[in-house]
């Protein structure tokens, strides 16, 4: 499974790298601090998966969403926010994201998502 992480963090891209260390058949490919660039590397890299921060500077993770879900892509989408708030989270699964989380609580149900989402694929 290929996972693009972008996120204005890099101690967050970081520490998401380091849990996913340990796991097989997960890499990866890209990572991005802004919208724009985040854009550039999912037309390039193709992931599976993408864990998506809402605010991010040049384009924010609501408008890459749109752009990456107006093709008709299957590529999974994670919203990993410290913005929880519904209106954000309504906003974010009617514009496509496969799944919402808060940083601050959800940080080991990434991983967990990633783990099964990648047994599904060996499918």
């Amino acid at each position: 499974m290929n996972i693009i992480i972008a996120d204005d963090s890099e101690l967050l891209r970081n520490s998401i790298k380091e849990s996913l260390s340990d796991l097989q058949n997960i890499k990866i490919v890209g990572e991005a601090d802004n919208g724009i660039e985040t854009v550039k590397i999912i037309k390039e890299k193709k992931p599976d998966f993408v864990i998506l921060d809402i605010r991010m500077p040049e384009m924010n993770g609501i408008e890459v969403l749109r752009k990456i879900k107006e093709g008709g892509t299957k590529l999974k989408v994670c919203i990993f926010t410290n913005y929880p708030y519904s209106q954000y989270k309504e906003k974010c699964l009617d514009e496509g994201a496969d799944y919402f989380f808060d940083k601050n609580i959800n940080f080991q149900e990434i991983k967990n998502l990633i783990v099964r989402l990648a047994k599904e694929m060996e499918k």
